[in-house]
C-alpha cells in the first residue's frame, strides 16, 4: 500500500491532469452514447440498421485519422496542441447531438466526435510517456486508465439519474453533457505543460520507409499481440446484450457497463503499477487467462451470479491490459516516433475490434449468443500461443 502511496506521488501533475481531462471527457461522451441507440429509435424513428451504419462509419473514420494524427505530432515535435484540438472538436459535437432532427445530423455529429478522439489518441498516450520517467510508465497509464474508466461508469450514473430527474427529457441530459466537455478542455488548456523536446533542424516524415524500420520487430510484436488480444476481445455491446437476453429490464442495461467499469477504475492502477515491476508478457498472459475465464462464464450464462462473475472477470482482464499495452508500445518505440507508434498500434487494434465485433454478431445471429463468447475464448488462445513465441529478449 506504502509503495502504491509512494508511486502515486512522484507520478507527474501533467499526467494527474490528462487523466482528469479523460475522465471529464468519458463522463460527457456516456452521458450521451448510454442513451442515444434510444434516442435515435424511439424520438427520431430511426431504423436500427441506420443506428448501425451511424455507428460503423464513425468508428472507420476515427481509425484513419489515427495513424496520421500521431506521425503529426512526430513530425511537429508538439503533442498537446494536436490534444487540445481533439478534445475541443470533441466538446463542440456534444450541442449537435441536442439540436439533431435528423438522423443526418446525428451521424455529423458522430462523424465529429470521432474525428476528435482519432487527433487526441495518440498524441495524448505519447505524451503521458513524455511526461512519466521511464520507473513510473506502468503507474502513469493505469492511472490515466483508471481515471478514464471513472469517467466510462460515472456518464451512464448520471444520466440516468438526469433522465428520471427530467421525465425522459433526452435533450435536456445531451445539452448538460457540454458542461463536462468543455472543463475538459479547460483543464488540458491550463493544466497541462509539454516537456520540452530537442529541435532538430531536419524534420523527416515519420511514415517513411526509414522510420518504419526504426520502429523495430519488438515494436510490430507488441502491434500483432495487441490486434489478436483485441480479436477476442469484442465491442462490449454483446455484454449488454447478453443481460438483456437473461431477462434485465431496459432501463437496467447500462449496469453491466457500471459494473464492469468500476472493476476497471478499481484496478487499472494497481496493476499499472504492477507492470513496472513484473514481466509484461506474463502479466499480458494473466490478462488473457483472466479474459478466457469471463467468456466461458459468459458462454454458459446470462443471468444471476456465473453471468455477473463472468462480467467482474473481463472487468479484471481490462484493467490488467489496456494500460499494460500502451506502456509496451512506450518501451518498444523511439522516443521521437511515439506518436506514429500509438497511431499504428491504435489502428490496427481498431480495426481488429470492427472485425471481432462484426464476426461476433454473425455468430451470434447464426450459431447463438453461446458461440460467440467460445469464438472470443479461441482467440485468446491464440494470443497465448503467441506470447510463447515471443522474440527472446523481450520484455
Amino acid at each position: 500500500m506504502s509503495s502504491q502511496t509512494q508511486a502515486l506521488r512522484h507520478i507527474p501533475s501533467g499526467v494527474w491532469a490528462l487523466g482528469f481531462v479523460s475522465l471529464l471527457m468519458d463522463i460527457s461522451s456516456e452521458m450521451i452514447h448510454s442513451l442515444l441507440p434510444v434516442f435515435m429509435v424511439s424520438t427520431l424513428g430511426v431504423s436500427v440498421l441506420v443506428v448501425g451504419l451511424i455507428e460503423g462509419a464513425a468508428e472507420a473514420t476515427a481509425l484513419m485519422v489515427k495513424v496520421f494524427s500521431g506521425a503529426l505530432s512526430d513530425y511537429w515535435g508538439k503533442r498537446k496542441p494536436l490534444a487540445v484540438l481533439g478534445y475541443s472538436l470533441g466538446a463542440l459535437s456534444k450541442p449537435l447531438f441536442a439540436l439533431a432532427s435528423s438522423a443526418g445530423l446525428v451521424l455529423t455529429a458522430r462523424l465529429a466526435d470521432r474525428v476528435g478522439k482519432g487527433i487526441r489518441g495518440a498524441p495524448r498516450d505519447a505524451l503521458v510517456a513524455d511526461l512519466a520517467p521511464p520507473a513510473l510508465r506502468g503507474a502513469a497509464f493505469g492511472l490515466r486508465q483508471a481515471l478514464d474508466t471513472v469517467g466510462a461508469f460515472l456518464g451512464p450514473l448520471i444520466a440516468i439519474g438526469l433522465m428520471l430527474l427530467w421525465a425522459n427529457d433526452f435533450r435536456a441530459v445531451f445539452w448538460a453533457a457540454t458542461v463536462p466537455a468543455l472543463l475538459c478542455v479547460a483543464l488540458l488548456i491550463f493544466g497541462v505543460r509539454e516537456p520540452e523536446r530537442p529541435t532538430s533542424a531536419v524534420r523527416t516524415n515519420p511514415i517513411s520507409r526509414v522510420n518504419l524500420a526504426r520502429l523495430g520487430a519488438g515494436y510490430w510484436w507488441v502491434v500483432m499481440i495487441g490486434a489478436v488480444f483485441t480479436l477476442a476481445r469484442f465491442s462490449e455491446a454483446f455484454l449488454v446484450l447478453r443481460a438483456q437476453q437473461g431477462g434485465l429490464g431496459l432501463a437496467w442495461t447500462p449496469l453491466v457497463l457500471i459494473g464492469m467499469n468500476l472493476i476497471y477504475a478499481g484496478f487499472a492502477y494497481p496493476f499499472g503499477k504492477l507492470a513496472d515491476r513484473v514481466s509484461h508478457t506474463t502479466l499480458l498472459a494473466w490478462g488473457l487467462l483472466l479474459l478466457i475465464g469471463a467468456d466461458a462464464l459468459l458462454a454458459y450464462s446470462n443471468n444471476g451470479g456465473w453471468f455477473w462473475a463472468g462480467i467482474a472477470l473481463w472487468g479484471l482482464h481490462m484493467a490488467m491490459t489496456q494500460g499494460l499495452l500502451a506502456t509496451m508500445v512506450a518501451n518498444a518505440a523511439p522516443e521521437d516516433l511515439r506518436g506514429t507508434a500509438y497511431g499504428f498500434f491504435n489502428l490496427m487494434s481498431g480495426l481488429a475490434l470492427l472485425v471481432a465485433s462484426a464476426l461476433a454478431g454473425l455468430l451470434w445471429d447464426q450459431l447463438g449468443a453461446a458461440f460467440t463468447f467460445v469464438a472470443g475464448i479461441v482467440f485468446s488462445l491464440a494470443a497465448l500461443v503467441l506470447l510463447w513465441l515471443r522474440p527472446v529478449g523481450k520484455n
